[in-house]
């Protein structure tokens, strides 16, 4: 005979907190809480229950209060990404434009396959209050609220109509975060009313329980023909993703790829899965990559791609591989595995390379292309120390570079500091010219390209940062665009005690996309503030002053030796400290090593500059694969 079930009656937003709360995960032999709290700005919309719930929590699910729904949800991205995506924060809005803000970092997460749980307010169930403050009124579909945008940009969503469904619901928007595959961020839609409606929900809904991550296993079929493939190859590359570092197989692939010696190159996302020092690291590869990477990339016979989505910038608009090379795709992402024609291994990096590795034998790669690797490798070595050497050749200063910066940054910093950066001309230079001193250590956000990302996922990677390594610093490079944009968290970080070094880079206005449009034959337009449409002289912001304001430290400098200075005191100081600079906007780019990249240009033009433009897209556009 069955017993009776045991029950609690809870509010809808009570029970989605609880069940939160008892949520746990194993992280290399540790148990710890697999949810680390969330981001929250209250209005109508959220305060009342779902506030109610997170106040009792309070202990257990810390929440911090952001500047800027946005901005949150970014934090919870970056924190999720210093994580490994092991562990995620949630982020809550009211409702309205509260909920919209969040749209791009939704998009972010998405992208970037990380997973934040966002629990967003909506319009009321029973709709008898309705039309209600900040509700977007459709008139021939009264179901659809703002929050149906986020279907584009999640990889599960939901709209909570009664609080029973809660209980089939958020296990499955936790399963999928937590899932290699198909993770990313989830979205719930928490209607006002039934945020407070009550249900006796089962005792067993918030027993604790122990989440791990899935290995999959690939398939034996699929590892025999990677292997049978691979050791017909001549000029076999790796590309490292960041997939790599997320399935924890750095060690697994340093081991393979000096087993057999095989070049590998790193995209974007991967970048840190081998050390500076490793000889095999031929450097990044793409539209941002280096002339290693690159021209190893044009020769190769046979691709192992690892953990990578392959997006236009690591694979230079699929014009950086010859048109014979085969890709052998490896990824825990069917959909991720097979794209470009490539042979599919669907499954968990670690475990895939673990048996690509027994299936290779003794093959190794010849001479001539580990000679033809290390040579392109202490080439580019050689170009990156002139690039980021404060003089010229003829010993005299220069203006202020990114790539200077940059260098002066990574001689001082320690190797397990962690970087930050994302949009504008940052990421290319941060990609080019970082040297990496420990695994994992590069956060650049470029698979979304986000504005704004830059100091807001400095303050969720701190956080993170303060649970594994809190000895070392954050460091955020932006530029003035960048901050512009979003910099309230600067303030979040000194309230919360989550210091950041924050770099500003000032170079007058959007300066990578005026070097793009004076590149494709335009003039300059509406991107350096000195070419904007203007009512007054331009002038530049006191980045200095407005940090202060918001309670950093902060101090303007004028040359790389000042930087140095400064970001020794940087180091030392308690709290979040900004280094404000200018640097050229139009000299002192890396110029070498970057991949061709297809954008859109005019067919007609009065110009014939553009026209030109378009004829050299119309050439190169010969070198793309067509998918096969």
């Amino acid at each position: 005979m069955t017993g009776t079930q045991q029950t609690i009656r809870l509010t809808m937003a009570q029970a989605l907190i609880r069940h939160l709360a008892a949520q746990f995960i194993e992280i290399d032999g540790r148990r710890m809480r697999l949810c680390a709290g969330g981001f929250g700005i209250f209005g109508h919309g959220n305060v009342t229950c779902l506030g109610e719930a997170l106040e009792q929590a309070r202990d257990d699910l810390p929440l911090w209060r952001g500047q800027n729904e946005q901005s949150m949800a970014m934090a919870a991205t970056a924190y999720a990404k210093q994580q490994k995506r092991r562990r995620f924060m949630f982020a809550t809005s009211s409702a309205g434009p509260g909920t919209t803000n969040m749209l791009t970092s939704a998009g972010i997460a998405h992208t970037n396959r990380l997973p934040v749980l966002l629990l967003c307010g909506d319009t009321f169930a029973t709709r008898l209050p309705d039309p209600v403050l900040q509700q977007v009124e459709h008139f021939n579909d009264p179901t659809i609220s703002v929050n149906d945008a986020f279907k584009s940009v999640t990889r599960y969503w939901d709209r909570i109509m009664h609080p029973a469904q809660l209980i089939q619901s958020l296990p499955r928007a936790i399963d999928t975060m937590l899932d290699p595959a198909d993770c990313g961020p989830a979205f719930l839609g928490l209607p006002q009313d039934v945020q407070g409606w009550a249900f006796d929900y089962p005792v067993a809904f918030f027993e604790e329980r122990t989440h791990r991550i899935r290995r999959q296993t690939p398939d034996a079929g699929e590892i025999a023909d990677a292997a049978e493939l691979l050791k017909t190859a001549a000029r076999p590359i790796i590309i490292a993703g960041g997939g790599v570092q997320y399935s924890g197989a750095v060690d697994e692939l340093t081991r393979f790829a000096h087993r057999h010696a095989i070049p590998v190159v790193e995209t974007i996302a991967g970048r840190a899965n081998l050390l500076h020092s490793d000889p095999l690291n031929c450097g990044p590869v793409g539209v941002t990559g280096s002339n290693s990477a690159n021209a190893l990339a044009r020769e190769a016979d046979v691709i192992v791609a690892i953990g990578t989505r392959l997006q236009d910038f690591t694979t230079g608009s699929w014009s950086a591989f010859d048109h014979d090379a085969r890709i052998i795709g490896i990824n825990a992402a069917r959909f991720d595995a097979g794209k470009h024609g490539s042979l599919p291994v669907v499954g968990d990096a670690r475990c895939a390379i673990d048996a690509l590795a027994a299936a290779m034998g003794d093959y190794k790669t010849a001479e001539a292309w580990q000679e033809k690797a290390a040579k392109e490798r202490r080439n580019w070595d050689d170009y990156v120390d002139r690039n980021i050497s404060p003089v010229n050749e003829q010993g005299t200063n220069r203006p202020m570079s990114y790539a200077q910066v940059i260098g002066a940054i990574n001689r001082l910093c320690d190797p397990d500091d962690r970087v930050v950066a994302a949009a504008g001309g940052l990421p290319a230079e941060v990609t080019a010219n970082w040297r990496t001193g420990s695994i994992g250590s590069v956060d650049v956000e470029f698979g979304f390209s986000c504005m704004g990302y830059e100091i807001a996922g400095g303050w969720g990677a701190r956080m993170g940062q303060l649970e594994t390594d809190p000895d070392n610093d954050t460091i955020v490079f932006t530029g003035d665009g960048s901050y512009l944009l979003l910099n309230s968290d600067i303030y979040s970080s000194v309230l919360s005690g989550r210091k950041m070094i924050v770099i500003v880079c000032d170079n007058g206005g959007f300066a990578v996309i005026n070097k793009l449009q004076n590149n494709t034959g335009n003039v300059s337009y509406n991107n350096l503030i000195k070419d904007c449409n203007l009512a007054v002289e331009p002038f530049a912001v006191d980045f200095e002053a407005h940090a202060k304001a918001m309670g950093a430290r902060a101090e303007t400098v004028h040359s790389i030796a000042e930087l140095e200075d400064a970001f020794g005191r940087a180091k030392a100081s308690d709290r979040t400290y900004l280094i404000s600079l200018q640097v050229d906007a139009f000299d002192g780019w890396t110029d070498e090593g970057h991949a061709w990249w297809e954008v859109g240009l005019p067919e007609v033009s009065d110009r014939e500059e553009v026209r030109e433009a378009r004829r050299d897209l119309d050439e190169q556009r010969k070198q793309q694969r067509t998918g096969v």
